[in-house]
């Protein structure tokens, strides 16, 4: 029986600084709400952020989907990334460029790896 994958951080932000010396991650304007004059309103870019473990060897298949309504998301990023092993941590860097938000609201976000959800959350929009 092998153990589900578990998410250690989720981050909105707006962007990730990777040093080329030493490997760290610099997390750079995180946020959990959108304001906006106007609606429609698209955003031009984010980053979703995500650390992982537990995941077995191998590749993987990450999916983010979005929605006004829970029972309803949309897939809005599906990408592999592979593991070498349970015990690391798997940083994954989502660039996220012109998410379009129809109307103020809260718009659920389901995470899931290899089809098995391990987050569901919202983000705000405001107007």
């Amino acid at each position: 029986m092998h153990s589900k994958p578990q998410l250690l951080a989720w981050l909105t932000c707006d962007g990730v600084h990777i040093d080329p010396g030493s490997g760290k991650h610099t997390i750079l304007g995180i946020f959990s709400n959108i304001q906006a004059r106007q609606f429609p309103v698209t955003h031009p870019f984010m980053v979703w952020f995500l650390t992982i473990t537990d995941c077995q060897p191998g590749q993987h298949t990450l999916r983010i989907s979005m929605g006004r309504e829970p029972a309803d998301p949309q897939p809005l990023l599906d990408r592999p990334f592979e593991s070498a092993s349970p015990l690391h941590r798997i940083n994954l860097i989502n660039e996220i460029r012109n998410l379009s938000f129809p109307a103020a609201g809260e718009y659920g976000i389901v995470i899931e790896i290899d089809e098995e959800p391990i987050l569901a959350t919202s983000i705000t929009v405001t107007g």
